[in-house]
């Protein structure tokens, strides 16, 4: 049995929600309104206070989702991954990514981000498995439709013990890091879980039961990848 190490994306690999990232990218780009952010922004409160329903979130941005060319988001997401994600990565964890890396620690990304931006963080970080929410495309187009359940609270624990069942890995002598009081589920289930930067709530439940507390920040004045292989 082997060891895995499992990242969440934002504000744990990254300092930012990569969700209201994008869509200010998209203002400023002029595919959206100003008034188009509301609805993120409302969303990222929902999530730090853990009253957010993915479904009903997903279910709000399928018409959008629905019919876009895969290969013209895929492009715009690359640019906005530079301009955008990429300077906002902690290189803090991008060494924590290394330490399991050179254990020979199986490490993955598991995050309710799409492949849009898991897919071009992970190739950076050299991170081989993605077990992120996956929009389905059919003739070059998305459908509207994702594979279910969502990557997102008990969505999470569904995913990664399929993916320790094929890969063989043993949960309790696997770690998970996260922010948010969301992924408590998939927190419990590993054997070294670890709070970055944590929300209020999951600091109580951290502080609790014991688990590491680690707090990272950005700093603007270094490379964020320094040191990556």
């Amino acid at each position: 049995m082997r060891v895995a190490a499992f990242f969440d994306i934002d504000h744990t690999l990254i300092g930012a929600d990569s969700g209201v990232l994008f869509m200010k990218y998209l203002v400023r780009r002029g595919h959206l309104k100003r008034r188009d952010l509301l609805g993120p922004l409302y969303y990222s409160v929902q999530y730090r206070l853990n009253l957010l329903d993915i479904n009903a979130v997903f279910r709000r941005y399928q018409s959008w989702v629905r019919g876009q060319p895969h290969a013209e988001l895929e492009q715009l997401c690359r640019e906005w991954y530079a301009e955008c994600v990429r300077p906002a990565i902690y290189r803090d964890m991008v060494d924590k990514v290394l330490e399991h890396q050179r254990a020979d620690h199986v490490v993955a990304i598991l995050s309710s981000a799409t492949t849009y931006v898991a897919e071009p963080l992970a190739a950076e970080l050299r991170i081989e498995h993605l077990l992120v929410n996956r929009l389905e495309v059919a003739d070059g187009r998305l459908t509207g439709e994702a594979a279910m359940p969502l990557c997102w609270g008990e969505g999470k624990p569904y995913w990664a013990q399929r993916f320790a069942e094929v890969q063989q890995i043993d949960l309790q002598g696997s770690y998970f890091y996260s922010d948010s009081i969301s992924d408590l589920p998939m927190l419990q289930l590993v054997g070294h879980p670890h709070a970055v930067n944590p929300d209020r709530l999951l600091r109580r439940q951290a502080q609790r039961r014991g688990w590491p507390i680690l707090q990272v920040r950005h700093d603007r004045r270094e490379s964020p990848l320094r040191g990556a292989p």
